[in-house]
């Protein structure tokens, strides 16, 4: 017998512009156009898979999966203000209905950091209707997809700048690149700023949190008029913070800094979603330069550091978890296929403590484009083909679906 429960999602995470292709309206495909830009290269058809969703959902459903989470894009939706675009609904309709054929509940994400370019253009987050304007949003993909979905995700990683800057992930130049990038986005749309959810400038980190707080309980609300019953959430960017003697004040602080107001939030929502990717050591003197091999993003490779995230971001919320992204960025195929088994392993004995967790969602599907990084990171269960866009699936698909068919045929009843 397993301890996940029965109803457990087994799921991959997706989002639109790192997958569907042509988001020409986005505030990312503007971004990618500029000069300079933060942005190794342009997103294009990306991995085409706006139209290839129902082969796409074949995959998943051939590997017993019974979740997927993917986003729906704003900026198809509203291409311009107070534009909306009822075929883009139909387009997401189809999709939903096509997961729900396949025995794949939906879980939807409202904003996973691409949004309408014209939204960005007028002051982004922090303009003043910023929250009515995506509470509206929520409230016309609830009309139409509402009745269908499983569960909903607000906005994706709000903090992920914070967590970025906490952990030295990006040099120093590129809060200038990014910096000068913005300012030359301003100056082609014709406005004095322009700003987007993931490459936020230092300055203005805290206006961000604040403004994202204010719309995140906007949609919630929005939500909750349609479907009260509907879980909803926010994902967040959490790593595994482990304190070794006289560390815990370094450990408390970087938690303090990057993930404790968003877990704060989620204590009047129905689960917190939790995307974890890597483990941070600190002792009396702070972090720790850890041993062993390290993943594509250079952290050391720690399965159990999924366990912790989950364990503190239900501590400290006091709701049950969605691991809405966990993945490994790695060309060797070998390792991931290693890493997924021993982090279940590891969540599982997580859930046998008595921690509520709902499901978990590998990012990502397939080999997609990582934002500014461009199609150089490799972190999908399945490769994709740049010239063809054929889909191969690499052998840890199969690692993980074992993993799956074992605890499916013995969830706790």
């Amino acid at each position: 017998m397993t301890s996940f429960p029965a109803g457990f999602l087994w799921g991959v995470a997706t989002a639109g512009h790192q997958n569907e292709g042509g988001n020409v309206h986005s505030d990312m495909w503007f971004l990618e156009q500029m000069e300079p830009t933060l942005f190794r290269e342009r997103s294009g058809d990306a991995c085409r898979g706006y139209d290839l969703f129902e082969s796409d959902q074949d995959l998943v459903a051939s590997r017993g999966l019974n979740a997927l989470r993917f986003s729906v894009e704003w900026s198809r939706i509203e291409p311009e203000r107070g534009i909306v675009e009822q075929r883009e609904l139909d387009h997401y309709e189809r999709v939903v209905d096509a997961a729900l054929e396949r025995g794949l509940a939906p879980v939807v994400t409202l904003n996973h950091f691409a949004a309408p370019h014209w939204f960005s253009a007028a002051g982004s987050w922090l303009a003043p209707d910023a929250a009515e304007l995506f509470a509206t949003q929520a409230d016309r993909v609830m009309g139409r997809l509402g009745d269908r979905i499983s569960s909903l995700v607000t906005i994706n990683e709000p903090n992920l700048e914070q967590l970025l800057q906490a952990g030295g992930k990006l040099p120093p130049i590129a809060e200038q690149i990014k910096q000068d990038m913005l300012a030359a986005a301003a100056r082609a749309s014709g406005g004095t700023r322009y700003f987007a959810s993931n490459v936020i400038p230092a300055h203005a980190q805290a206006d961000f949190q604040e403004a994202f707080t204010r719309a995140h309980r906007a949609a919630v609300a929005a939500v909750k008029a349609h479907r009260g019953d509907l879980p909803v959430g926010v994902s967040i960017a959490i790593a595994d913070d482990v304190a070794l003697p006289g560390g815990e004040g370094h450990r408390d602080a970087r938690r303090a800094a990057v993930y404790d107001h968003w877990l704060d939030v989620a204590r009047d929502d129905d689960f917190i979603g939790v995307q974890n990717y890597e483990r941070y050591v600190f002792d009396a003197a702070g972090e720790v330069a850890l041993e062993g091999p390290r993943n594509g993003m250079g952290s050391v490779i720690e399965p159990d550091a999924l366990a912790g995230a989950v364990r503190y971001a239900h501590e400290r919320s006091g709701v049950p978890v969605l691991v809405t992204e966990h993945g490994i960025q790695t060309d060797d195929d070998a390792q991931r296929a290693a890493f997924i088994p021993a982090a279940l392993a590891a969540l599982e004995r997580e859930i046998a403590a008595g921690t509520p967790v709902l499901g978990y969602c590998h990012w990502t599907l397939m080999d997609n484009f990582e934002w500014i990084f461009g199609y150089g990171p490799k972190l999908g269960l399945v490769a994709v083909d740049r010239e063809t866009f054929a889909r191969t699936p690499k052998p840890s698909f199969d690692a993980y679906a074992a993993v799956v068919r074992e605890a499916r045929a013995g969830a706790v009843r």
